[in-house]
Order: C-alpha cells, then sequence, then structure tokens
C-alpha cells in the first residue's frame, strides 16, 4: 500500500513518513500542493494524507482537483481547524475523511488503514490464499497455522499477491505499490525480496515466477 504525505511542516511531515514506513506503509512526502497533484497523477496511491493549508496550490483546490480527476486515492484531510463547519467544508470539497490538528498517530493510522482497505473494494480484513493467510490489521502472516515473520517489504509484497486473487502481478507494480519514489526501477529490490519471502514461507513453494510477466500466488491449497 502506497501514501502520499502532503504537509509544509517539516517536523510533521518526517515524523508522519517515519511512523507510516514502521507500519509497512510506503510513503512519498511532497511540501506543496502543486507537488502533491504532479506526484498524484504520476503514481498510483491508497491513501493521499493532505493538509489544508498548504503553500503554491491550497489543500482545497488540491482535494477539489483529485476528486475531479477521479484518482483512486482515498483522501484523508489534516488541518489544524476542528470546528463543525471546518469539517463539513473539508467533506464538500469529496475528501473521504477529515482530522483535526493535534491528533493522536494511533488514531491517524487507523483512519489510514481503513480508507486503504476502501481503494480494493471486496477485499476482506483477513485474506485467505491456499492454507497462507494475511491478517491486514494486525499485518500478522501464518501458513498452515504457523507464525511466518516477514520485513515490511516482504509482507508488502506477499499482501499485493494475495489481494491479485492469485493474478498474476508484475516487478514493476510490486516495485511501485511497496516501494517509494525513490526505489531504483532497475534494482533488482523485488527480486531480493521474493527470494527472503519464499525461504520463509516454505515448502512447497506457493509464490509463483511467470518469466516476462510476474509472479502470482498459487490459490489451491498443497496436498497433503
Amino acid at each position: 500500500m502506497r501514501v502520499l504525505v502532503v504537509e509544509d511542516e517539516e517536523i510533521m511531515g518526517d515524523a508522519l513518513v517515519r511512523g507510516l514506513r514502521r507500519s509497512g506503509y510506503a510513503v512519498d512526502l511532497v511540501t506543496d500542493g502543486a507537488a502533491a497533484l504532479d506526484q498524484a497523477t504520476v503514481n498510483h496511491y491508497d491513501v493521499v494524507l493532505l493538509d489544508r493549508d498548504l503553500p503554491v496550490v491550497h489543500g482545497d483546490d488540491v482535494c477539489r482537483t483529485l476528486v475531479r480527476e477521479r484518482l483512486p486515492a482515498r483522501i484523508l484531510m489534516l488541518t489544524a481547524a476542528g470546528t463543525v463547519a471546518e469539517k463539513v467544508d473539508g467533506f464538500a470539497l469529496g475528501a473521504d475523511d477529515y482530522l483535526p490538528k493535534p491528533f493522536a498517530f494511533a488514531e491517524l493510522l487507523a483512519r489510514v488503514d481503513a480508507l486503504a482497505r476502501r481503494t480494493t473494494p471486496g477485499v476482506p480484513p483477513l485474506l485467505r490464499v491456499g492454507d497462507v493467510e494475511i491478517d491486514t490489521a494486525r499485518r500478522w502472516v501464518t501458513r498452515a497455522g504457523r507464525p511466518v515473520r516477514l520485513t515490511l517489504k516482504e509482507y508488502g509484497v506477499l499482501a499485493e499477491l494475495a489481494r491479485a486473487g492469485g493474478a498474476v502481478v508484475s516487478a514493476e507494480d510490486l516495485l511501485e505499490r511497496v516501494w517509494d519514489e525513490h526505489a531504483d526501477a532497475f534494482s533488482n529490490a523485488v527480486r531480493v525480496t521474493m527470494v527472503g519471502l519464499r525461504r520463509k514461507l516454505g515448502e512447497p513453494q506457493v509464490i509463483e515466477t511467470l518469466r516476462g510477466a510476474g509472479y502470482r500466488l498459487r490459490t489451491e491449497r498443497p496436498s497433503t
């Protein structure tokens, strides 16, 4: 899952990025409204954390544009003003959720998680593919009932494959969805992560490689 943080306050922006990355999200940060529009139209984001009082292009105008362009990202608007009237205005702009500052990071994370799930309608919080189960709320993975401890990137790759429901996911799509904008498109990050993920999931292998196409999860349960 990938998040765009739009925040012009350096300390706040850095704190949000660090917290979301520790929680398993791929995160990009921009500090003005014009950069937000550029990033959101080039990259696929599940959630945009949008500060309302932005330089260059105001957050209200950013929100209106994103909604008008029918981009898939859900918008969580952040603002120092928390009156009912301000909240109503935020929702009227098309924001999916509204959170006044100051806020507890745990609450923000819960709202981001909920919005991110809404970008893939019909995908339940508990994903089951074969004998692999993924609890997306707790980011907990088991195989045949056995806990599987994964790094954040390994978890992100597995979750994306599971959400695909057996469809092929290209390395390029995984790089875009699990890594941030600083990832090198010509690196072997996906391949290296896949090696570790396969080793931890164990035998029989549940991830297939389709040369020239990408990866997919086997949807049938392994025979015993």
